[in-house]
This record gives structure tokens, C-alpha cells and sequence, in this order.
């Protein structure tokens, strides 16, 4: 009998490979977890930030993890039934007491975060050490690569992942080095032809059958494409900056209503320039690793807003694409065509449930977030390798620029 075709890319990996692959990579996710936590306790050893929207105490960061991966697994009687689970569903009690009112992300207010008793780094540490060995305890009862009975292995290793992501923006954020040359971005070349999209009838949506997909990525949306030419890649620096240097953030005729209100209250503490840079003179520098540097020209356009890629689109006489445009040519064109996995890129798309949309046991993960803020696509330089899937779905208020995002366009038609 001929062996199985392993899966190609960690995305794969981690959304359709065997118990064994599943384990190595949990394994490897939460030493990312606690490296990054070292790196910002090592710069913060009081680990007090401010309290803001776009961040969280990172003991609170810390602790989260361990605990949502203990809620869907050692402590969720309904585990072996994946995306069929009930969302209540009996629980096992925590093992530490009060586990729940500390952690728990569905009820604890985000600005109440800074005022739990949580426990201290070392005891945090070592809650996560049990947890991590329970879960991989019950993944070695598992074969196979059955999808219900993997689905919430694989829903724990991609949500830390997740927040391993978001505690690189609180880094760079608060000024701390990240030394690991895996989280740093890299000059892009010459931009090469755009990709010729056809007309097309295209699909977006999966099954979770297929293997592992988020809720929001499951349904089936039927979408007549019409020709058009895309970018091959998102703009560098070189091609963003020209709009501010020709007073881009003063003029409201790039801008729309919502984001001229928005540029309105960023100017009042900062410069008429994206997050992380400032002009001096002739030249821009970025605040990277807690220092002012020379920008990279060459690398990718990154923590911009939705409002400064529309008006940079308005300024250029180019449009941003919708996501069906995006998914068809990542899962269409060659990488070398198409390159993808620099920066998020912002699109012109509603974040929107397809039909046939169904939630998952984790009410909290899109429901509530189907409010027209829009569709984010790809991966950055801050994402781990197992999240960077064609299929995946981001999605942030049109006014975050922690977010490591940037954008490609297209042509106006």
C-alpha cells in the first residue's frame, strides 16, 4: 500500500496532518509562545504596559492560551465531536481555581484585564507546562487525521498562533527588540507584470469535511469574476510613500468621509505619516526594535490602515481588490506571479458570513464580528508558517494599524 502524500506547506500540516504532526507542532507553538514572552518580560520586567485597545497585559496574553486550549480539550467532555459540539457543553472544573474569571475572554472586559489577580510569570509558566502535557496526552490516544475528533487540537495550536502574532505587534508597539530573524521583514524585489485575471465563475467557501477551516471560511459564495490586472505583490515603501510626500495626508479629496475622520484624530498626536515612521528631512525613518532607523524602501508598505490604502488607491486611480479577486489568483497563479505572505493586504470586501454559514462551538470568533469592517487576506512577516493558507479570512477594524498590513491593487476597470 503507497504511502500517504504528506502535506505540502505547515498550513497543510497543521489543518490536515496526522496526530504525530499535530503534537511536533503544538510543541513548537508554544515555544514560540514563551521565547516572545521572554523577550518582552526581559524589556518589561515589571510587565506593565498601558492599557490600550490593541493590547493586553502579556500575563494576561500568556495565561489565555493555556486556558482556551484547556476549555476545548482536557475540560470539554464534547472534544471528540469537533465542530458538531455543543458551545456549553459540560466542563471539567479548571485545575487552578478561578481559572475561568481570569481568562476568559468572552467575559472578562478587556480594560478589567490589568486589574485581575493573575498569577505571576513562573506559576503562569508552569500552568502552561500541565496543560500542554494533558493535551498532548489525549492527541496520543488519536490516529489518524479524523477531522471532528482533531478539530480542536488544530482550533488550540492556530489560536495561539494567533496571539503569538498579536504579542509581536504589542513588541514592536512597546519598543522591545525581537531578535528572531523569522519575524523580520525582508526587502521585496522589482514588482514583476500584473496577473491577468480572466472571467471567471470562482467559489469561495469550504467544508470543514476537507480538513480544518475556521467557520467563517465554510459555506459556498458563488462569484462571476470580471477580467481585470492585479498586482503581483503589495507596495513597497518606494510606492507608498510618494502619496504623503505629495501631501496625501492633508488633501481630503483622497480621502473617504470615515477615513478623513479618522486622519483628523491620528494627526493630532502624530505626524501626517503611517504609523512607525516620521520624515526627516528628505529621509523617513521607522521606529523598529525600539529605535528610530533608516527605512527600507524596498520592504513591504506595512501597519497602514484601510483608509490610507483607499486613499492611496483614489490618489494613483487604482482600487483595492475584493476578496474573491484575491483567492482566485492565490490559489490560481504560481507564487512567482502572485507573491503573497509579506504583509495582511487590506481588500474591498465586507467581512460577511457565506451562505450557509454555520457557526462553530466558538460562538466568539466571527458572529460577532460580521459588522462591515473589511476582509483581510494572506499573511505577514509576524505570522507563523501555519497560519499563512490561501483559505484564511482575517479581519480588523478599517482603523488598525498595529496590524501588520499593507495591500496590493488593481486596476481600476
Amino acid at each position: 500500500m503507497p504511502l500517504a502524500t504528506p502535506p505540502a506547506t505547515p498550513a497543510q500540516r497543521a489543518r490536515s496532518g496526522d496526530a504525530r504532526m499535530l503534537a511536533q507542532d503544538l510543541g513548537h507553538s508554544r515555544q514560540d509562545t514563551l521565547q516572545t514572552f521572554s523577550d518582552i518580560e526581559s524589556a518589561l520586567p515589571t510587565l506593565q504596559v498601558p492599557i490600550a485597545p490593541d493590547l493586553n497585559p502579556p500575563l494576561w496574553e500568556l495565561g489565555h492560551v493555556g486556558w482556551f486550549a484547556a476549555w476545548w480539550l482536557a475540560r470539554n467532555l464534547e472534544r471528540a465531536r469537533g465542530w458538531h459540539a455543543h458551545p456549553d457543553a459540560p466542563r471539567e472544573p479548571p485545575e487552578r481555581a478561578g481559572a475561568d474569571a481570569l481568562y476568559d475572554s468572552r467575559h472578562v472586559a478587556h480594560a478589567s484585564r490589568w486589574s485581575l489577580p493573575l498569577p505571576d510569570a513562573h506559576t503562569t509558566r508552569a500552568d502552561l507546562a500541565a496543560q500542554l502535557t494533558a493535551t498532548l496526552d489525549l492527541l496520543a490516544a488519536e490516529t489518524g487525521t479524523d477531522a471532528e475528533r482533531l478539530y480542536f487540537f488544530r482550533l488550540a495550536l492556530l489560536h495561539e498562533d494567533m496571539h503569538h502574532e498579536a504579542a509581536l505587534y504589542m513588541a514592536q508597539a512597546l519598543g522591545v527588540a525581537i531578535a528572531d530573524p523569522r519575524w523580520q521583514a525582508t526587502p521585496l524585489p522589482e514588482p514583476g507584470p500584473a496577473l491577468q485575471l480572466p472571467a471567471a465563475a470562482w467559489a469561495l467557501g469550504t467544508q470543514p469535511e476537507t480538513g480544518f477551516a475556521f467557520d467563517n471560511e465554510c459555506g459556498h459564495q458563488a462569484i462571476d469574476l470580471v477580467p481585470t490586472r492585479i498586482d503581483s505583490q503589495v507596495l513597497r515603501w518606494q510606492d507608498y510613500l510618494p502619496f504623503a510626500e505629495d501631501g496625501g495626508y492633508t488633501q481630503a479629496q483622497w480621502w473617504s468621509p470615515p477615513g478623513w475622520q479618522w486622519l483628523q484624530q491620528w494627526l493630532k498626536s502624530h505626524g501626517p505619516a503611517p504609523r512607525y515612521l516620521r520624515r526627516e528631512g528628505r529621509t523617513w525613518r521607522q521606529w523598529r526594535h525600539g529605535q528610530w532607523r533608516a527605512l527600507a524602501l524596498r520592504e513591504a508598505a506595512c501597519h497602514l490602515t484601510a483608509y490610507e490604502a483607499q486613499a492611496w488607491c483614489r490618489w494613483a486611480g487604482r482600487r483595492l481588490p475584493t476578496e474573491a479577486e484575491w483567492a482566485w489568483a492565490a490559489h490560481h497563479a504560481p507564487e512567482t506571479a502572485f507573491r503573497w505572505g509579506q504583509v495582511w493586504e487590506w481588500t474591498a470586501s465586507a467581512f460577511a458570513p457565506f451562505p450557509g454559514f454555520e457557526p462553530h462551538p466558538y460562538r466568539e470568533y466571527s458572529a460577532p464580528w460580521f459588522d462591515g469592517r473589511p476582509v483581510l487576506r494572506g499573511a505577514s512577516f509576524m505570522t507563523q508558517a501555519r497560519m499563512r493558507h490561501p483559505s484564511y479570512r482575517n479581519f480588523f477594524p478599517a482603523d488598525r494599524n498595529d496590524v501588520a498590513a499593507g495591500f496590493r491593487t488593481c486596476a481600476a476597470n
